[in-house]
């Protein structure tokens, strides 16, 4: 599945990020019971499993077993850029198979790729997409929240 200027990005790519937002507010080093996420998140409890499962494969989170178990991240927050979390989750960030880095195809119907004016308008798009997806980290995501949070505090 490609990720387009025309498609969405699926829930589970939204439910992916709203579980390492939860992850990345969690005090250092503190695992974050998956039923807790959840419930915080309003996400189905057996489809965050299957998305936790996925991003523990690819090294983001890291499960803890037992009485203060749960997840927790294996990276730093403003090392998980929203693009590698897309590309994991959903697949190929391009808006058509031939501007795809990692899963390149030529288009059925294509005559030649220098000479299609398509390819030409939407590897602009996909550039710029890749720019701000691979430069955003989850980090940047929870940063306004987190200065709310010390502006209540010194209140």
């Amino acid at each position: 599945m490609c990720v387009s200027t025309g498609k969405m990005i699926t829930q589970k790519a939204k439910y992916a990020l709203r579980a390492l937002t939860v992850l990345a507010e969690a005090a250092d080093g503190e695992p974050v019971m998956i039923s807790d996420i959840a419930a915080q998140q309003k996400i189905p409890k057996k489809f965050l499993e299957q998305i936790l499962l996925d991003l523990k494969h690819q090294g983001i989170v890291s499960s803890r077993r037992g009485k203060q178990g749960g997840y927790l991240l294996l990276k730093p927050a403003d090392m998980i850029t929203f693009g590698e979390v897309l590309r994991i989750i959903d697949g190929p960030i391009a808006p058509l198979p031939c501007l795809s880095i990692t899963a390149y195809r030529k288009c059925d119907d294509c005559d030649g790729e220098q000479n299609c004016e398509i390819r030409h308008v939407f590897a602009k798009v996909a550039d710029a997409t890749r720019k701000v997806l691979f430069s955003t980290t989850i980090a940047d995501a929870i940063a306004p929240a987190k200065v709310v949070q010390v502006t209540r505090m010194l209140a």
